[in-house]
């Protein structure tokens, strides 16, 4: 690669676990463009496919770590054997445009205090099935639309100058999966005072095949706890990108829209029949509306994008993501607090198992109970049921 243009040079490090034909198309990608990179990185985390055996072939040096121990601690093997000016960090599911890296290359170029950029996916993800093109085009539309000064990073396609990750230490190697290690350290650069942009011109297309089940189990045990706690712990909610306040907002609207008939149900079932049944449902539906209006501008995209047809089966899917997000709030709360309260109490509980089960020893059976003797309250004048859920649910969380 010693074609590589004068001015500052960029390695590019991609981190890969059993990449199958995915990481071949992306190295394939990349070997059209070589004369923008001074080297590329491929980091073996602990494969076992033998996806990699090829990657020579297409210009990359291999590092193998051994044993699988995640992403982060892969980009950190490949950033501290980089020789580049910049470290561009790409997922091994992603394929780079002809103007990518070149553009990476001009924003450092033109702008001596950038610390870092990132870009996002392309509005034609290759996977054609329903979640995967919805999927893909939320991720594009997020950061199509999110403001150009950044509060966090993205390691699915990010730079960052190599004297600035070196000086933070790097990502957080105690996420050993594919986690919110990004965003975290993108939280310490902006608290340091490191200015990150959001370039929406830079693209990759996204390979990645979802399933439904993928969406549920990202949104909800890989991202939304984790991002949550972050946030709990930082204290920092940007209004940017996931967090921007119309998510925020859609997310309180689905606890109502979700939780409203159920109130009623339980309601009439215990005898409660009054016109707050009828209202509970009213309250759903206006609830829904919300939602729908609030996010209208994305509904636009994916019609514009797919059709019609695409963006009324893309609502359904929506309406989950924003019903994990909740879930992974409510959740994120609650392990924050368990580990405040084992903190206060001596309770170290280092196995993934017992502290699920502590949990739910924990807050399930006051918000059960809370919910049921909120139920029960209807038929008193004197006692709220919003006073008997919101007292247990503060009891809880501080038990």
């Amino acid at each position: 690669m010693t074609d590589v243009k004068a001015g500052i040079s960029i390695s590019v490090i991609i981190p890969v676990h059993n990449g199958g034909a995915q990481i071949l198309g992306c190295l394939a990608s990349l070997a059209r463009q070589t004369k923008h990179f001074v080297e590329l990185l491929v980091v073996d985390d602990g494969s076992t496919d033998g996806s990699l055996e090829s990657a020579a072939d297409l210009g990359a040096r291999v590092l193998n770590v051994g044993s699988r121990r995640g992403p982060a601690n892969a980009r950190n093997v490949g950033a501290l054997a980089a020789t580049g000016d910049v470290l561009l960090f790409l997922d091994a599911d992603v394929c780079i445009h002809d103007d990518t890296i070149s553009r990476v290359r001009q924003r450092f170029e033109e702008d001596p205090g950038l610390g870092a950029v990132f870009g996002s996916y392309d509005p034609d993800p290759y996977a054609p099935q329903l979640v995967s093109q919805f999927r893909n085009l939320l991720h594009c539309f997020v950061h199509q639309t999110s403001n150009s000064s950044a509060s966090t990073f993205w390691s699915g396609c990010g730079a960052i100058r190599r004297e600035i990750f070196l000086d933070s230490k790097g990502f957080d190697t105690s996420y050993s999966a594919p986690c919110i290690e990004d965003i975290e350290l993108g939280t310490r650069l902006v608290r340091r005072g490191v200015r990150i942009a959001l370039d929406s011109a830079i693209q990759v297309k996204h390979l990645k095949r979802w399933t439904l089940r993928d969406m549920v189990i990202t949104d909800i045990r890989h991202r939304g706890i984790s991002w949550m706690r972050l946030i709990l712990a930082s204290r920092e909610m940007p209004n940017d990108l996931n967090l921007r306040t119309s998510s925020r907002v859609s997310v309180a609207l689905i606890a109502v829209l979700s939780t409203a008939p159920v109130i009623a149900l339980s309601r009439l079932l215990l005898g409660c029949r009054d016109e707050q049944a009828s209202m509970q449902a009213l309250l759903a539906l206006a609830a829904l509306g919300s939602v729908l209006l609030l996010n209208l501008p994305f509904y636009r995209f994916l019609a514009a994008r797919r059709g019609f047809r695409f963006a009324l089966a893309g609502v359904p899917l929506h309406l989950l993501y924003f019903l994990c997000c909740g879930t992974a709030f409510v959740l994120g709360i609650a392990f924050h607090c368990r580990s405040r309260l084992s903190l206060r109490l001596g309770l170290f509980l280092r196995a993934p198992a017992h502290g699920i089960a502590m949990t739910a020893l924990i807050y399930v059976p006051p918000l059960v109970i809370a919910a049921f003797r909120a139920f029960a309250a209807g038929s008193d004048a004197h006692i709220a049921p919003q006073e008997w859920l919101t007292t247990s649910l503060v009891d809880s969380l501080w038990f």
